[in-house]
């Protein structure tokens, strides 16, 4: 991710996809100081705190679930049809955070494994390997997942006494693949983790960049049974610079995890490596450009933008089908227990 960023910044007038950089033309500094000062007019009229709170939110040590999961909440039942309770929500610094941390709490034991389409995005390789939670590779299907070999691999990973615990899958312009979800492949995939007993990461950076006339739902909005652990960040969307990510983990604890919800083990992580969220330019600064509306669904995204992927892509359907050679469903790019050649972003076996 280095090499990528590096090369961005050497060459920034260059169109770029490959790390996920949001358009810049819509950047502008005095936005800093505006949202700023409407977050402190929001804590004191809408939640009705006192000046002196407002100042101690944004100067001192925070929650550690972070202080804009309210307005991140209502941000997802606008944009994404899900609509979560604000204390599921763990704010983190970017989604790198979030998918070591989620890494982590399901790691109880040394039984524990995860699953992944092979191959994956680094870095949520990367983050399992840190966790010590082996990743299991999955075949690629049409759909960037095969059910099929889904369910086989679980029950293989069972009878030789390992514990899966969850399935890690990026539903929308799939890294590196590019692929994505139908709804029909969703409800399945929900069906398959309810047969199989587990959880779902539902990693969700792209998702509001769909170029189909209707986006399809989220896995975590078609959710009924608290399968999906979700997955998000405002980074591709609105300020990579502030690193914003979220986890929404509404799952209930089981009995020998003790009383509470699962984003309470995240949470607790998190306490012992960053403490907090960074206030004053990350939290808050996120938060109110997504409350006000500056940055709109791909469908209001202005027309310079959209016109480039529809005119690179040839089909508007699959922006990303004509910029490059992906690799045939289930190839590696990289071996068992290594990472990808800098700026590959592919990684492809088990952690």
């Amino acid at each position: 991710m280095n090499v990528l960023n590096e090369a961005s910044r050497q060459y920034p007038d260059a169109i770029s996809f490959a790390a996920g950089r949001p358009y810049e033309e819509l950047f502008d500094i005095a936005q800093v100081h505006r949202h700023l000062e409407e977050f402190c007019r929001y804590l004191e009229a809408d939640r009705g705190w006192h000046p002196a709170q407002a100042r101690r939110a944004i100067f001192q040590y925070g929650r550690t679930k972070g202080i804009v999961h309210n307005l991140v909440a209502a941000t997802l039942a606008q944009d994404e049809r899900m609509r979560v309770d604000p204390e599921v929500i763990v704010m983190t610094i970017g989604c790198q955070e979030g998918l070591f941390l989620v890494a982590r709490a399901l790691r109880t034991d040394a039984r524990g494994v995860a699953l992944a389409v092979a191959p994956t995005y680094v870095g949520f390789a990367g983050a399992a390997r840190l966790a010590e939670l082996p990743v299991l590779p999955l075949r690629a299907g049409p759909e960037s997942i095969g059910l099929d070999d889904l369910v086989r691999t679980v029950r293989r990973a069972r009878k030789v006494g390992l514990r899966p615990r969850a399935c890690y899958l990026v539903p929308d312009l799939a890294n590196p693949l590019g692929i994505g979800l139908s709804v029909l492949t969703r409800r399945a995939l929900l069906a398959a983790a309810a047969e199989c007993d587990l959880l779902i990461l539902d990693d969700n950076p792209f998702g509001l960049f769909s170029l189909l006339s209707e986006r399809p739902p989220t896995l975590k909005a078609l959710d009924s049974e608290r399968r999906v652990i979700h997955l998000g960040s405002f980074a591709q969307t609105a300020f990579p610079g502030a690193r914003v990510g979220y986890v929404i983990a509404d799952q209930a604890l089981s009995a020998d995890g003790g009383a509470g919800l699962l984003a309470d083990r995240p949470a607790a992580i998190k306490s012992m490596i960053t403490v907090n969220i960074s206030s004053p330019t990350g939290q808050i600064e996120t938060a109110l450009t997504c409350r006000t509306a500056q940055y709109a669904p791909a469908a209001e995204l202005p027309g310079r933008l959209r016109g480039t992927l529809t005119t690179m892509a040839g089909d508007p359907d699959r922006p990303l089908s004509a910029l490059t050679r992906f690799p045939e469903p289930g190839s590696r790019t990289g071996a068992p227990g290594t990472t990808a050649p800098p700026g590959n972003g592919t990684w492809g076996g088990a952690g």
